[in-house]
Parts: C-alpha cells; structure tokens; sequence
C-alpha cells in the first residue's frame, strides 16, 4: 500500500502565485495609465520608452544581485528583501511630478523585482523534486497572467475613484501583507514543522546534487549558462512588449481608451494564463510517461515557437476580437516556452548555482527589454506602426531554441566537480 503524500509544498506554490499577481499588478500599472499619463504629462514615445528603459537597466542589475544574493541567504530572505523595496517603489509613484521623477520610482520598482524569479525558483527547487518543476513554476508563473488581467480591470475603477496618486500608494501600501505571510510561513522543507515524512522523502527523491559553493567564474565558463542566458535575451523582450505596449497597441489600432480596453487585455492574458499551466503540464506528464527532459522540454518549447509565428500580421488585422485572439496566442505560447526556459537551470545545475545562473539570464533578458523599450520608442515615434515590433516578437522563439540547441543539445545535468 502507498503512502499518501502530503501537499505542504503546493501551498508555497500558492504564496508564489499570490506575489507572482502583485509583482505584476504593479509592474503593468503604469502600461495601463500610458495614455492618460502621456497626455498629462505630455510625454512623447521616445520618453516613455526611455522610462521603461530604466525600469529594465535595474530590473538587470537587481535579478544578477539577487541571484547571489539567494545563493548565498536563502529563497526566504532574498524575497522579503525584493518584495519590501518593489512596495516602497510602488507607493513612491503616487509622488512623481515629471518623467524623471517616474524614472527613479520606476528604477527602484525594478531593482527589487528583479528578486523574484531568483528567489521564486529557488524555492521551487528547493521543495519540489524534478519531475514536479515544470508544472509547479508553471503555477507560480500563471499570477503573471492574472495580475494582467486584474490590473486593465481594476486600475480604472481606482483611478476613477481616487485618482492615479491615491491608486500607487493605496496598491504599494495594501501589498506589504503578503510579506507578513511569506515571513510566518516559508522556510526550507526540513526546517517546515508541516511536512510530513513521506512528503519530505518525495522532495528528496532525486539524486543528491552539488551542496559546496561555486564561484561566478565557473559558473561563466559553462557554455550550459550562456545557452539560458542568450536564450532570455531573446524571449523576455517580447513579454515585456507585450506587457509595456499592448494597451498602446488597441488604443492606436483600434481606439480602445482606459475605460474600453480592459475586456480585450483581460482576454490576452486569461490566454497567456492558459499557456503558463499548459506548458508546465504538457513537458512534466511527458517526463512521467518516460520521455526525457531533454525532448519533453525542447520539443513544447518547438510547438510554442511555431504558434506563436500568426503575431507578425496582428497589425493588418482589422477585427479587434480576431487580433485579439492572435496577439492572445502569441502571449500563451510565450508563457508555455517560458515555463520551460525557466526550468532548465533546475533540470542543469546544482542548487548551489541556480540562483547565479538564473539572475545571469534574468538581467540578459532584462538587457534585452532595455533594446525592445528603445527599438519599439523609436519605432512607433519615427514609422509609427507596431508591425516591425509583431514581426521580432514572431521569430524570437525559433532563434532561442535554435541558440540552446546548439549550446545545450542534450540537456544533460552540468559538473563542477570539487
């Protein structure tokens, strides 16, 4: 008779989730304002591709520093430290007066949401085995997808009500609870008074990995690293295009406004939603039906690239409901590829490394974002059309696959040795 497993480890996926909705709640609040802000401020494409710039310089810097940091402290406080700085940010927004003051909160914002992934895969590896991960960071990545839905909902209702000031302080303030409950309930499995014996076996299941130290210069000599890392560069741009422009998008395109468009982003990323738990699922019940990592992972992220190709043509597409649906497609198979390229350094690397090489290939792809905010500015400010921006976003995912097949072409765990 088998013994029943637990389910302590899913409620950290919960805690995951929940700050995965505000870490994004916060993130897109500003895309949503675009419009109104850039007529009360008067701002042109290129400042405020030059604020989200900046968002993304110390997005970089935060997720390298973070990744040592959780190498060195642990998933626990490498959180509480992120999470409280990004809070502070976000009420700091309801002060800005000009696009320089929005520049500095919005630099604060990234340094400490730069934390997260660091931090969140941290603990996704630390309590759950192998065969677990992909669907349990497909969870904790889909509040991604829900707090872009909550946000086009909500945002207007509370600036509408109190005013956009009011809004970034009462959201900044309101989150800080979560940080009460991560602090009271995290810790590692075998410091939990809540895991039982046979849950704790189940973490433990794989195979022991490297528990020394390893110094940034091996780390960085391992071509496995550069295939993450060159991969996030690639891809993470086009999220955060997505994330940035699309309420710009249906408001040029299709003369959405801020009380109008939340119904076409909420569909986009109820979509993305989908594809976060999907590709999570899809590459884990492939490796417990005895496929390997290595063609369970590359073969989704493959489907993934192909479907998200339609986005190139979003621009000529007339229907709102239709460019919807495609531009939605693209989002959910961006999600599903990258449930699995956020994956692969716990499938590679010993936990002692993961947060170095995972806070390497966050700020390339947070560099990344830093050329798409410059490219899709000058773009929109100089062509003004959003069709060069849908035929990169198109071809992205073929180019990071063909990149980590070539640098990584088995997958296979990385040595350090002594």
């Amino acid at each position: 008779m088998s013994t029943r497993v637990g389910h302590v480890r899913w409620i950290v996926v919960v805690l995951l989730f929940l700050v995965n909705v505000l870490n994004y709640f916060d993130r897109q609040m500003l895309a949503v304002l675009k419009p109104l802000l850039s007529h009360e401020m008067h701002w042109s494409e290129i400042q405020y591709g030059d604020i989200v710039f900046w968002f993304q310089a110390t997005y970089a810097i935060g997720y390298l520093v973070f990744g040592r940091f959780v190498d060195r402290f642990g998933a626990k406080l490498g959180f509480g430290v992120a999470f409280f700085i990004w809070s502070l940010a976000q009420i700091g927004h309801g002060f800005a007066r000009g696009a320089g003051d929005f520049i500095a909160a919005r630099m604060a914002l990234g340094a400490g949401e730069g934390g997260v992934y660091p931090a969140g895969l941290r603990a996704v590896a630390e309590w759950f085995p192998r065969r677990e991960r992909a669907f349990a960071t497909g969870l904790f990545n889909a509040g991604v997808n829900i707090g872009a839905v909550v946000t086009p909902l909500a945002v207007p209702v509370l600036v509408l009500t109190l005013g956009w000031r009011s809004a970034f302080v009462l959201t900044g303030s309101a989150s800080l609870l979560w940080l009460v409950a991560w602090v009271l309930i995290y810790s590692n499995p075998r410091a939990s008074t809540r895991l039982g014996a046979a849950e704790l076996a189940h973490i433990e299941s794989d195979p022991p990995d490297e528990t020394a130290k390893i110094a940034w210069n091996r780390v960085l000599r391992k071509k496995e690293t550069w295939a993450y890392a060159i991969a996030k560069f690639i891809v993470d741009p086009i999220w955060w295009m997505f994330l940035f422009w699309l309420p710009d998008f249906f408001a040029k395109r299709h003369g959405l406004d801020l009380k109008s468009f939340g119904p076409p982003l909420v569909a986009v990323y109820l979509l993305s939603d989908a594809g976060n738990v999907a590709g999570g699922f899809v590459s884990s019940r492939l490796i417990r039906n005895g496929v390997s990592v290595n063609a369970a992972r590359k073969g989704t992220m493959l489907a993934c690239a192909l479907l998200a190709t339609p986005v190139a043509l979003a621009m000529y597409i007339d229907n709102l409901w239709l460019a919807v649906a495609v531009v939605g497609l693209a989002a959910s198979a961006h999600q599903a590829f990258s449930v699995n390229l956020f994956t692969i350094p716990s499938d590679q690397f010993p936990r002692a490394a993961m947060g170095s090489v995972i806070g390497l290939g966050g700020m390339c792809g947070a560099i990344g974002g830093m050329a798409m905010a410059k490219y899709a500015g000058w773009v929109l400010e100089r062509l003004g059309t959003f069709t060069p921006i849908f035929i990169v976003a198109a071809s992205s995912y073929l180019l990071a696959l063909l990149v980590i097949q070539l640098l990584s072409p088995k997958l296979q765990p990385v040595k350090f040795g002594g």
